[in-house]
């Protein structure tokens, strides 16, 4: 396999170098190549990843209890899989290297990951996300591209060309989550928008993306063609039919989208807390200390999916896990839930996604977005409102309030809506911009977003 080589043409007097000398410098020629070659086995090893961790979570949450004689998971289920999955994860963030992946409140996992850490990850993943972490596949997903992608080239040449690290490694995560939120194209305009470039190294940063991510999905649709496994992608394939914008839509979207950011910052603020409460495992005496509070922290998020299932008398199940099954059901039919169930759902899944996102491992963004759409429904019934335009409104706010990309945000949405997506865009856009401004006016701060793998600088000089 080729070695990618950052370019050494030399900047131009008063300036950088121009895309044209950027695109035809052999290193980076090689670089794209790298790219599609390991976007391949990456997207193997992802697909393999994803459909055994969506069988696992099938078997735990619905063939266990089926043998068990339920006809769901009883209300108590949660308890005992949490507190199992606690057990299993406290080992991995306290002695294997990486701990285990970042700590999910952070973002989405910052600058690549070295190959040597992708084990933890993975089996940190695997043992919290089917046990009923109220987290998604994406920022382990991330990890193991990156990880791998890096594998392609030796560590002397990583050492003597540090720009190909970022550059690679953002590719590996973008042919890693090239289908998991429902397109290729979700995946390369969130790293994109995550690497705040511009110019000639944005468009050095797209073409890598672009096709580590495109090859990524023709992998994906092949071995899920052929293998009849599900990966468990976001995704709505029944949405309410949209009518044409209308003033009400903005009167209410508005402030829903500020709603639903408030909802969502609140479990990042809670999430920031009980990550200082678990503590880094850096000796033995606070490894301890880690380990018994990552168990704790897993019980208190059974406790809350337990809430759930007492309240409203569901199944926990619908609270639990990453969200994107429970998504596609309040879309497909939003009239089956009550209102109050799906307050209930919000409250309690906000609470055990705020918990996990310090305590466990795994993706913010699944459950966020269920959150979204769940307090959108359940605002649906205020005059003028209507549920097609407050479901849109709360898928958009609650992704650019959690992501901090506001872009990502709507495209997502966009990917998610399908054929009701033209007549939604208005409120979409509006919605992601409201909400990316609330989030921000919160934070109290405008830093970098902690979004993912945000590459370093391609500039060939």
């Amino acid at each position: 396999m080729p070695e990618p080589e950052p370019p050494d043409t030399p900047p131009r007097q008063g300036g950088g170098p121009t895309l044209r000398e950027v695109l035809l410098h052999r290193g980076y020629l090689g670089l794209l190549l790298v790219a599609v070659l390991v976007g391949v086995p990456i997207s193997l090893v992802a697909f393999g990843f994803v459909g055994l961790e969506h069988e696992l979570q099938h078997w735990i949450w619905e063939s266990l209890p089926d043998a068990a004689g339920f006809d769901r998971a009883p209300w108590w289920w949660p308890l005992p899989a949490l507190a199992l999955a606690g057990l299993l994860l406290a080992p991995i963030v306290t002695r294997l290297p990486g701990r285990g992946g970042h700590v999910p409140v952070d973002g989405l996992g910052g600058a690549p990951g070295l190959p040597r850490d992708v084990p933890g990850v993975v089996l940190a993943a695997l043992v919290g996300l089917p046990l009923g972490a109220v987290l998604g596949p994406e920022a382990p997903l991330m990890a193991l591209g990156g990880g791998l992608a890096l594998l392609a080239v030796r560590a002397p040449v990583r050492a003597r060309n540090p720009r190909v690290v970022p550059v690679l490694g953002t590719a590996g995560a973008a042919a890693a989550i090239s289908t998991i939120f429902g397109s290729p194209l979700v995946a390369a305009v969130m790293m994109i928008e995550a690497a705040g470039l511009g110019g000639p190294q944005l468009v050095a940063l797209v073409l890598p993306c672009l096709l580590a991510s495109g090859v990524g999905a023709l992998v994906f649709t092949g071995f899920g063609h052929w293998t009849g496994l599900s990966i468990g992608a976001l995704s709505l394939p029944h949405v309410p039919a949209t009518g044409t914008p209308d003033p009400g839509d903005f009167l209410w979207g508005v402030p829903l989208a500020v709603a639903v950011t408030l909802v969502c910052v609140a479990g990042q603020t809670l999430g920031r807390r009980v990550k200082a409460f678990t503590g880094t495992a850096t000796a033995p005496r606070t490894a301890l200390r880690t380990a018994v509070r990552t168990v704790g922290c897993a019980v208190a998020v059974g406790a809350c999916l337990t809430a759930y299932a007492l309240l409203t008398g569901r199944s926990p199940e619908e609270a639990a896990l990453s969200g994107q099954a429970t998504l596609g059901a309040l879309a497909a039919d939003p009239a089956a839930w009550p209102i109050g169930a799906l307050l209930a759902l919000v409250l309690c899944k906000t609470l055990g996604w705020g918990i996990a996102l310090g305590s466990l491992r795994g993706g913010p963004i699944f459950p966020a977005v269920l959150i979204g759409a769940a307090l959108g429904v359940a605002c649906a019934p205020l005059p003028g409102l209507g549920t097609a335009p407050a479901l849109a409104a709360g898928l958009a706010a609650s992704g650019a309030a959690v992501t901090r990309l506001p872009v990502t945000s709507t495209v997502l949405a966009t990917m998610l809506l399908g054929g009701q997506a033209a007549n939604a865009m208005p409120l979409l856009i509006v919605s992601a911009v409201t909400a990316f401004l609330t989030a921000e006016l919160l934070r109290g701060r405008a830093g970098p977003a902690p979004g993912a793998a945000t590459p370093a600088s391609v500039d060939p000089a």
